[in-house]
Parts: structure tokens; sequence; C-alpha cells
């Protein structure tokens, strides 16, 4: 992938994102933290999952060698959760902008949660982020018909389709 075709899926995660994001503000206070028995108990618990590993990812692409985790219970309602996507999202789309094509491509090593070092080119890691904050996205949806409330799609071909609509 290119730097561009990066900047261009962190794009779509933005945006996939904000829908999550909005689907889970129509549900009352109770159903956000309702324990649905999933990967996180809950819609609250699976968003700040997905925005602990973006911020996580970030502090280790910043040279963070142990990074502090983030905790679901520090984000009682949606509206947190939107500031934290939005900060990470800025502090990422700088960092991203300043790397060049070679330092994408170039070995990045780091270390797991339980301290493993791992390595790996750099834009797999970048890749990784994006195909996670997928994966938990659908189990959103699910969530969301579970509770009874309106799914989302968040289908990337619905991104390209809005986007050429502008």
């Amino acid at each position: 992938m290119t730097k561009g075709e990066i900047e261009l899926l962190y794009d779509y995660n933005a945006w996939a994102n904000t829908r999550a994001l909005d689907a889970a503000a129509a549900l009352d206070p109770e159903a956000f933290i309702r324990d649905l028995k999933n990967s996180f108990p809950s819609v609250r618990d699976t968003l700040a999952h997905i925005l602990n590993a973006e911020h996580l990812w970030l502090r280790r692409w910043k040279g963070e060698a142990r990074p502090t985790a983030l905790s679901a219970a520090d984000y009682p309602s949606v509206e947190p959760l939107r500031d934290g996507f939005a900060k990470v999202g800025v502090e990422r789309r700088a960092l991203l902008s300043g790397l060049s094509e070679d330092r994408l491509k170039a070995p990045f090593t780091y270390h797991d949660l339980a301290g493993t070092p791992h390595t790996l080119p750099l834009i797999h890691t970048v890749q990784h982020v994006v195909n996670h904050g997928t994966y938990h996205r659908g189990q959103i949806t699910t969530m969301l018909r579970q509770l009874g409330a309106t799914p989302v799609s968040t289908d990337m071909s619905r991104f390209y389709l809005e986007r050429q609509a502008r």
C-alpha cells in the first residue's frame, strides 16, 4: 500500500467509527452498557476496546515502550468516546503524514501487552488497526440488533459511494 492509500484507509476507519458511534448514541444508557456476552460485554465496552487499540498502537508508533491502556469505565456515554476517537485521529494523522513510503515498509518492533517483542513492517501494523476495528464494528452491528436498535452499514463500498456522491 502507498501512503495515500493508508490515508484513505484511515478516512474510511474514521467514517465507520462515526457511524458506529451514531448508532450507539441512539441507545438508552442501560442498553449502551448491557452485558450481551460478547467478546467485550457491551456496545460501550466494544467501542472503548476499538478506541483503546487505536490509542495503544499510536503510542507504540510514537515510541512509547509500555503505553497505558484506556478503561471502558471512563466512557459513561458516547460523547467521551467521540472525543477520544477525534483526539487519536488528529494525532495519528499528524504522525502518518510525516512518514515516508520507505519508513512505512521498514521493520517496526513493538511489545504486545504481555511484554513480548514482535517485529513487522510498520505498514502491516497500520493496516492491522483498521482491520481490528472492522472486526469489532461487525460485533457492534450484531449487538445493536440484539438490543432491538437499528444497525448501520460500515461497508467500505458504502464509504466509497458516499465519497463519490460528494
